[in-house]
Parts: C-alpha cells; sequence; structure tokens
C-alpha cells in the first residue's frame, strides 16, 4: 500500500536520513540492465566524504538513483537527495588521493557559514541526528516537491524542511547551483590526515 500523503505538521527524528541503499541495490542495478531507471551521475568511481556540524535546509527530497562510473564499467546505488536552500556550519570535505595523500576543503567556520542553493548529492551513508518538517514517506518519486523528481513508481520521501546536525556523509557526487564557501580552505595533505571522519 503506498503512502501518497501525510497531513498536518509533522516533525519527524531519525538518525539516518538516507533511503535504504543497500535494501535497494539489487532492484537498482535490474533496473538500469532494463533501461527501467535513469542514471543521474556520471563519476570518478572514487567516495569522497562530507562533514559539518550543521546543514540545515528548505524544499527536502529523496530517492534511489545509480552513478555510472567512466565508460559505464561500473555501477554504483546512491541516494539521490535534493535541498533547494542550504546552509552548513564547519563544513568539510575530503578525498583519498594516493597513498597517504589527500585532498581536503573547509569553510563555514566560526561565524562563517556555507550556502548552497539547488543542492543535489548522489550518496551512499550518511549519519547524523535529523529533524525534519511535514515530511512524507513513502510517497511516488515523481512527486517530490522541489527543484528535482525522481522516475514514476520509485519510493521517495520529501520535506518542507531538514536539519541535521554531527553530519557525516560518504558521497560519489555534490551538485549545486550556487556553492558559497565562505573562509575557503583548500589543502593537499601528504600525511595521511586528510578524512573529515
Amino acid at each position: 500500500m503506498k503512502l501518497n500523503s501525510i497531513t498536518g505538521s509533522r516533525v519527524g527524528r531519525v538518525a539516518l536520513a538516507a533511503v535504504p541503499v543497500g535494501v535497494a541495490a539489487s532492484l537498482l542495478l535490474g533496473g538500469v540492465a532494463q533501461g527501467a531507471v535513469p542514471v543521474s551521475f556520471a563519476v570518478s568511481g572514487k567516495a569522497f566524504k562530507i562533514s559539518a556540524d550543521e546543514l540545515t535546509g528548505t524544499g527536502f527530497s529523496q530517492y534511489a538513483g545509480v552513478a555510472l562510473t567512466p565508460g559505464q564499467s561500473s555501477q554504483i546505488p546512491v541516494a539521490i537527495s535534493n535541498i533547494t536552500d542550504a546552509t552548513l556550519k564547519n563544513l568539510c570535505q575530503s578525498v583519498d588521493v594516493v597513498g597517504p595523500i589527500g585532498l581536503r576543503i573547509s569553510a563555514g567556520q566560526g561565524d562563517k557559514v556555507v550556502t548552497a542553493h539547488d543542492l543535489q548529492i548522489g550518496m551512499s551513508d550518511l549519519k547524523g541526528d535529523a529533524t525534519f518538517t511535514n515530511i512524507r514517506i513513502g510517497i511516488d518519486a515523481s512527486t517530490v516537491k522541489g527543484l528535482h523528481t525522481g522516475s514514476a513508481g520509485d519510493f521517495a520521501q520529501d520535506a518542507d524542511n531538514v536539519r541535521i546536525t554531527g553530519l557525516q556523509q560518504t558521497s560519489y557526487s555534490t551538485t549545486a547551483g550556487t556553492f558559497n564557501l565562505a573562509g575557503l580552505h583548500l589543502a593537499v595533505v601528504t600525511d595521511g590526515s586528510a578524512s573529515c571522519f
């Protein structure tokens, strides 16, 4: 039975804000093989980490998707999260390059914040404490609120507002219409300490 709507003003508190990607992986990959699931991202295949003390946003939606590595040699199931407008405090992004060498980006520290419009993330794991306002779980992905929608018949959730504290996220892709990184610091780290968590 499909849940089409939740009325009234409700707030949901959960420890994990992602669609259960592992459960849906086999269905997603089978759908891609049959041309039934649109591919949303082309990626390098290398995961990167993102952390933030706090993320607040409006216009949240989430549904399953697949990321393809170059040449479509590998299919990676991901949860696609969309936030129309987001604000992040103490943002960190890191990726391992080779051996102990990594790249680390930080911004939004102290009284500064990072802001993004039309933020879309393809992730495989998300941890934190989340609060959703007017959340709808189990709706059709083609009917989610916001700037992007998924495929008709796919599981999705959306909410008017989202707040996540202690954010720790493993992602394969991040895109945004605008991304304002106040206090940006990019560093190549050679001692193996680049990771955000």
